[in-house]
């Protein structure tokens, strides 16, 4: 019987996701991914190699499927606040995403990948500073800002869920509240972009 090396390897990944979102790289170990993919701990070293490179592919991961599933079509105030909202749902559909992103700030060392990721964000804020030489959006925002603002704007609702409920009252499996949160990112996305004014 063949070996499925690529279901082998998609449990390993799918169980280290799990681990990783809930304990870090640190307090993660090979042996809770195994335990965790009902693979043993040597496949995990023949396939991805040691504990940080597996981290690294997590992450990578999770960011192309962000990367794939909220795209920034346009860049006038709709789109931008389409994105936002976009952005939005997707945190909200995968929070493990925001709490990788708080792990991987806690460690010493580069971001995973850091250069693809640098390269991807560095593309919307030229879109953003063509926007503002085009008169779509407030030239007087830096466009790197602006693109952070929209990010932490959108994703911080789930990446500290805790807070939204104390200041809002409402937790975060409460669909009313979450679509007038949605409802709100997106039109303040607009308000952030929009020409002094308009």
């Amino acid at each position: 019987m063949a070996w499925d090396t690529d279901g082998t390897r998609r449990r390993l990944r799918d169980a280290a996701l799990v681990e990783f979102a809930a304990h870090g790289f640190e307090g993660t170990t090979v042996a809770s991914i195994a335990t965790r993919s009902g693979v043993n701990k040597e496949r995990l070293y023949s396939y991805f190699g040691d504990k940080k490179a597996l981290w690294d592919l997590v992450l990578a991961t999770e960011l192309e499927r962000l990367a794939t599933g909220v795209e920034l079509t346009g860049v006038d105030l709709d789109d931008i606040g389409e994105f936002a909202g976009a952005t939005f749902d997707y945190h909200a559909s995968h929070p493990e995403l925001g709490r990788l992103l708080q792990w991987e700030g806690l460690q010493p060392g580069p971001p995973a990948h850091a250069e693809v990721r640098t390269t991807h964000y560095r593309e919307k804020v030229a879109r953003f500073a063509d926007a503002q030489r085009h008169g779509l959006i407030d030239s007087e925002i830096d466009p790197a800002h602006l693109v952070f603002t929209l990010i932490a704007l959108a994703a911080w609702w789930q990446t500290a869920p805790q807070l939204a409920e104390m200041i809002t009252g409402a937790g975060p499996n409460d669909q009313q509240a979450r679509a007038a949160r949605r409802r709100f990112v997106v039109e303040a996305a607009r308000r952030i972009a929009a020409q002094p004014g308009s």
